[in-house]
């Protein structure tokens, strides 16, 4: 199952952890030069709750922690 938010629709990206080497130019160095780049998600904060439906019944969905802290979420 995807991970994403009901409420907001936030869900993972794509993104890079770059590694560079060498010494700065502002230290002293010749600059720095990247080394290698890997790929990785950004993964939003999700939590499974309980939330009241808006015909009365109780649902179980995913949301994010901010949609929960900004008050979107009725919980059960």
């Amino acid at each position: 199952m995807a991970r994403i938010c009901a409420i907001t629709g936030k869900r993972p990206v794509k993104g890079s952890i770059i590694h560079r080497k060498g010494q700065s130019k502002k230290s002293g160095g010749i600059g720095t030069h990247v080394t290698s780049i890997t790929k990785r998600k950004f993964r939003p904060n999700l939590q499974r709750v309980r939330v009241v439906m808006p015909n009365g019944g109780t649902k179980r969905i995913w949301v994010s922690v901010k949609a929960i802290k900004a008050g979107l979420v009725v919980k059960a």
